[in-house]
């Protein structure tokens, strides 16, 4: 009789995965390029500036305002591993804003090979979330922000709910 075992994954088993496997974003708006790291509350991502991007300048630079994006990003890539972790699936979420996006730097140089670090502050049962954000080239702050995000019972209804609004 041959036993059949099954494994729970580890944080870093879970991050080593390709980034499709674990956002849903997809061709263009696709900017994170890998997860480095992965905790209970926390993660690390990896991203490059590419000079031929939708949002690159004329000298192929990110502009800085991108970066809430690269940190929303990275958040979902938290909520995602998390319920992977626990054995489920993320709900869709939304970026609900941030009180204080400040950008270090007005841009972010073509090639750039930047981290993104995400540290949860709040998770509630219904669905609320609040995260601290950075983005660093090498050892330099391009970036800081608190986000708050929300991941809805019903994304669909809330969705049309927003609309009908």
């Amino acid at each position: 009789m041959t036993r059949m075992t099954t494994t729970t994954p580890t944080f870093a088993h879970l991050a080593q995965q390709p980034i499709e496997a674990i956002i849903p974003h997809r061709g263009s708006m696709l900017l994170i390029d890998a997860v480095d790291m992965f905790a209970e509350e926390t993660l690390s991502a990896r991203a490059s500036v590419d000079a031929q991007a939708w949002y690159a300048d004329a000298d192929g630079a990110m502009p800085a305002w991108i970066g809430i994006e690269l940190m929303a990003q990275a958040i979902a890539a938290h909520v995602a591993l998390l319920a992977l972790l626990g054995g489920g699936r993320a709900r869709p979420g939304v970026l609900l804003g941030s009180r204080s996006y400040k950008a270090l730097q007005p841009t972010l140089a073509a090639g750039a090979c930047l981290t993104i670090r995400v540290l949860e502050l709040l998770r509630s049962e219904e669905g609320h979330g609040a995260y601290e954000c950075t983005i660093h080239h090498g050892d330099v702050c391009c970036a800081e922000a608190v986000i708050k995000v929300f991941q809805p019972p019903d994304f669909q209804s809330f969705i049309e709910g927003s609309f009908s609004s």
